[in-house]
């Protein structure tokens, strides 16, 4: 385990190290449904690279969470499915949910809570137009100087 308390039950922190990992608790709850092929679980987590998803799926398979089956072709699919291990994290997801609600209404700016909507988020600075950012390499530190020196 990459972080642990004495005062915490190791049970607890081996599942923790799991959902801690971008990703690993989202793919979980997608597969929950039943076994999905990599497009498939790719198209429900819009978001996420082929990359990432693959290893993710690496790490929940090494895990004992998901099992990887390759079904005879042509052509040659492979599907993933939770494991009893795996599916065991219903529960899990269904406590978050509940506590998501909770702090969906703890973060609410009408206090509405889940009733009410998502929490509204703040709105993002503006910054000014006139303001130049420049990142600055070791290699382009004169560069940036002179940027820098010529913004009014």
């Amino acid at each position: 385990m990459k972080h642990s308390s004495e005062h915490l039950c190791e049970n607890f922190q081996a599942a923790m190290e799991v959902l801690a990992k971008p990703w690993n608790g989202l793919i979980i709850a997608t597969l929950e449904g039943g076994a999905l092929r990599f497009g498939e679980i790719g198209e429900r987590l819009d978001t996420i690279s082929d990359r990432m998803l693959s290893s993710r799926l690496k790490d929940l398979e090494a895990l004992g969470l998901v099992v990887r089956r390759v079904l005879p072709g042509p052509p040659v699919r492979v599907e993933y499915e939770l494991t009893e291990a795996g599916r065991g994290f219903h529960d899990v997801a269904t406590a978050i949910s509940k506590w998501g609600e909770l702090l969906a209404a703890a973060t609410s700016p009408r206090g509405g809570g889940a009733k009410g909507g998502p929490a509204r988020r703040a709105p993002k600075e503006q910054k000014d137009p006139k303001e130049k950012t420049v990142r600055a390499t070791t290699a382009s530190k004169a560069t940036a100087r002179r940027a820098l020196a010529r913004t009014p």
